[in-house]
Formats: C-alpha cells, structure tokens, sequence
C-alpha cells in the first residue's frame, strides 16, 4: 500500500515509518519541511493523491496552528482526494479513568501538558463529526516513550489500559506496530482505540 505519513521525523512518526516500511508499504514523509503545510487543504489533497491510507502523526506545539485546524484540513484535503482511510496519532488525556472522567481532569496531570492535551481532545471530537471518512484515533497509553519493539500490546476502547498495578505504558515501538496492524487490518473505522501493554 501507498501511505502518506504526515510528521514523519518525531518519536512515534519515525517509529511508524519504520514499522510501515518494514511490512513493505510505500511510506511517503510529508512535513512543512518538505514543503507540505498541513493546514492548507489544498496542500493536503496533493500530497495525499493516490494513496490508499493517511497517517497523522503531527504535533503542534509550535502554537501557530491547532489539532482542530489539522483535522479540518485533513478532512477537506481527503475528500478532495479520494482518500477515504486516515489514522490519526492521538493523545491519551481524554481516554476515561476508573472511577470515571477523562485523564485530564485528574488531580495529578501535569500542568504542562494540559494546553495540547485539551487540544488533542477537541480535535478527537471533530473526528467524531466525519462520517465521510474511515478514520481512526490512536490514544496511546498514560506513559509513551522510546523503548523495546516487544510485538506485544492490548487494543481498547473509551478506558485508559493499564496493568493491574494501575499503570498505563506502552513502547513508542510497539504504538507504531499498533498503528501498522490498524493500517493493515482497516479495523474501527470512526472509532477511537487505546493502545497500551
């Protein structure tokens, strides 16, 4: 298959490029580097032309563009397109907690990390207004970090996965092979899944 990747070169946008290109996927590495912005509908339609899947592995903390600005824009670009399946590198504050409520309304979450966490969660529910495309919103576990390619991980859904000490982990490695088997497989088409050991 042809994927375009958009934010090839971060911790897991590279960790997926790898992963794709190892099953034999022609991988194509779009940033604004590359000339691409990922904001522009019509830059998105161009580089996604052709291909049979979209990853969306972008951050935005640069501050002059927003989650909710890509996800409009990928929208547009898709369906000018043609591309109907994107994957969407997701975060992990908004999955529910035991006891109820989102991550991110917790007592302990960092401070720091709230203004892209409560980003990533408006765009989630964007997501969730396109019925036009099979899209599919990764959240990662609680604690993504570089790490062992293992093979192993648990898909689920709304919850935060965690062990049975309470503890949400997974390899950025073994995401990546997560994201690869969800591009494989077309499995939970407008669904959002969490992966985590």
């Amino acid at each position: 298959m042809k994927i375009v990747l958009f934010g090839p070169n971060g911790m897991i946008g590279s960790r997926i490029a790898t992963e794709l290109t190892g099953r034999g996927h022609e991988v194509v590495g779009v940033s604004r580097s590359s000339g691409t912005d990922i904001t522009d509908s019509a830059q998105v339609a161009a580089a996604v032309e052709g291909a049979d899947a979209v990853v969306c592995a972008v951050a935005a903390r640069s501050g002059d563009f927003t989650l909710v600005d890509v996800a409009h824009s990928l929208h547009d670009g898709l369906r000018q397109a043609g591309v109907r399946r994107v994957l969407i590198v997701g975060g992990a504050a908004s999955l529910q907690v035991a006891g109820g409520g989102r991550l991110l309304d917790t007592p302990d979450f960092p401070d720091a990390w709230k203004g892209e966490a409560t980003m990533a969660a408006e765009a989630l529910e964007i997501y969730r207004t396109f019925d036009d495309l099979d899209w599919t919103y990764i959240s990662p576990a609680a604690f993504i970090h570089p790490g062992e390619r293992t093979g192993s991980y648990r898909l689920g859904g709304e919850q935060l996965i965690t062990d049975d000490s309470g503890k949400s982990e997974i390899s950025a490695e073994d995401y990546a092979i997560a994201i690869a088997d969800l591009v494989d497989g077309g499995e939970h088409p407008r669904e959002r899944v969490g992966v985590a050991w």
